[in-house]
């Protein structure tokens, strides 16, 4: 018995820290399935089926937002917690739940579990890690419980007092980890509230906090100036407000007077990976549809609780494509951006592109009955951890929602990620003669 625990931890010693962190995902994941298949978990106490607990739980812990069970009328209290713990484990992410759990209890980080933390932060550096989890911790409760405080008044016109803090807390939590879940019944979101501009401001403000990502909140509140900012904190600031104002112009103008302002402002925020909706999704043009489908494959920042290709990632490919038409160094904020982040850009782009066009394909086999724009953008909000839906979504059948679980779950891990966590070769040492190819 001794010799088999020693062997099993060696084996666990020996996994690479970012395969635990994949791995870390998939257990979660597989328990937060079977706790929505009890019968507590159901409003009709039958418990879900394994594809529905299987697609409702990666959707959580992916932070994405997409539902095949409407978690309003669908989930018990019980199932309604579970999906809010599945959220809050998803948003913080698994390596932050560890370190949580071992500074609970007093333990201290090896060099191998502070690498598993780099790894599952996407740090360069590994210096000051149980500090930043702290960090993120803290500014989580104060931001959702101020969001759930600020939401009560404008449910509590809806609900009942215990109801409405109960929705409220679930509110907030989903909002500042841009899950784009609801518990308001119906597939409705936030249309109900439509013209509720304290709930909608609140709702935007977490959620834009939640997609800066955490590193960018701790120097906006180290009260240093914007000239001492990081290159990161500036090129996520001006990347996030040109994506918000353009998004909010876009969308105005393809949506016509079917959108006011307001509304045009909120989605083009929640396009990038919150999934709140005041309006019809499906009955948007499409137009409008192109708008949100490009903002949700941009997604949020680094480090926060957000998906897509990232705004850095976005910002790096259009800096340097200027760079090669102007012949330039490529540079933002004077500093000149190293080629190894520009080709990790780039690669990030690829398969990004090419797990939307796989995934679209074996979606529109695994569906012909649906239309190919609405096909695309379940896809595209699939990858990007969204949770925009066109109203699709609870219509799949069982393989396409247990594709889109395997979709989401790359999309939260990143493709970059799962593309090298079974890589275990170093950089080759040999090297060719160069020739030319005719490219363009």
């Amino acid at each position: 018995m001794k010799r088999g625990s020693e062997k099993l931890k060696m084996t666990i010693k020996s996994i690479k820290p970012r395969r635990m962190v994949v791995l870390g995902f998939v257990c979660v994941i597989l328990v937060g399935t079977v706790l929505l298949m009890l019968p507590a978990s159901s409003a009709s106490g039958k418990g879900l089926s394994f594809t529905e607990g299987l697609f409702t739980s990666t959707s959580a812990v992916c932070v994405t937002g997409l539902a095949s069970v409407d978690p309003g009328t669908g989930l018990s209290a019980f199932g309604q917690v579970v999906l809010a713990a599945l959220i809050q484990i998803g948003g913080l992410g698994i390596t932050s739940i560890g370190v949580i759990a071992v500074l609970s209890a007093g333990g201290s980080f090896s060099i191998g579990k502070q690498q598993l933390l780099k790894e599952g932060f996407n740090l360069s550096s590994g210096k000051g890690l149980t500090g930043v989890v702290k960090a993120v911790l803290y500014m989580t409760i104060f931001f959702e419980l101020a969001g759930a405080l600020l939401s009560y008044p404008s449910f509590r016109k809806t609900f009942s007092p215990a109801k409405a803090a109960g929705v409220s807390l679930f509110h907030s939590l989903a909002s500042f980890n841009n899950a784009g879940f609801d518990i308001l019944g119906n597939y409705c979101s936030l249309q109900d509230y439509r013209s509720d501009i304290w709930l909608c401001s609140v709702t935007g403000w977490l959620v834009i906090f939640g997609g800066l990502g955490f590193f960018v909140v701790s120097e906006l509140a180290s009260h240093k100036r914007p000239g001492q900012w990081s290159l990161h904190t500036k090129i996520v600031l001006s990347t996030s407000l040109v994506l918000l104002l353009s998004g909010t112009l876009l969308l105005k103008l393809t949506e016509g007077g079917a959108f006011s302002w307001q509304d045009a402002i909120f989605q083009s925020m929640s396009a990038r990976t919150a999934g709140f909706a005041t309006v019809s999704i499906g009955g948007m043009s499409s137009a409008g549809l192109m708008v949100i489908m490009g903002f949700m494959f941009i997604g949020a920042s680094p480090g926060s609780t957000g998906g897509g290709i990232k705004t850095t990632t976005f910002f790096v490919l259009l800096r340097k494509i200027q760079s090669l038409i102007s012949s330039r160094h490529c540079s933002a904020f004077k500093r000149q951006i190293p080629e190894a982040t520009v080709a990790k850009a780039f690669l990030i782009f690829g398969m990004a592109i090419c797990v939307i066009f796989i995934g679209t394909l074996i979606l529109c086999i695994l569906e012909p009955g649906f239309a190919f724009e609405h096909i695309i953008f379940e896809t595209i909000s699939a990858f990007a951890t969204t949770g925009l839906s066109a109203g699709i979504t609870p219509l799949l059948g069982d393989a396409s929602k247990i594709f889109l679980s395997f979709i989401m779950f790359i999309g939260r891990l990143g493709p970059l990620t799962m593309a090298t966590i079974w890589s275990s070769r170093e950089l080759s040492a040999v090297t060719y003669s160069e020739e030319n190819i005719a490219v363009g």
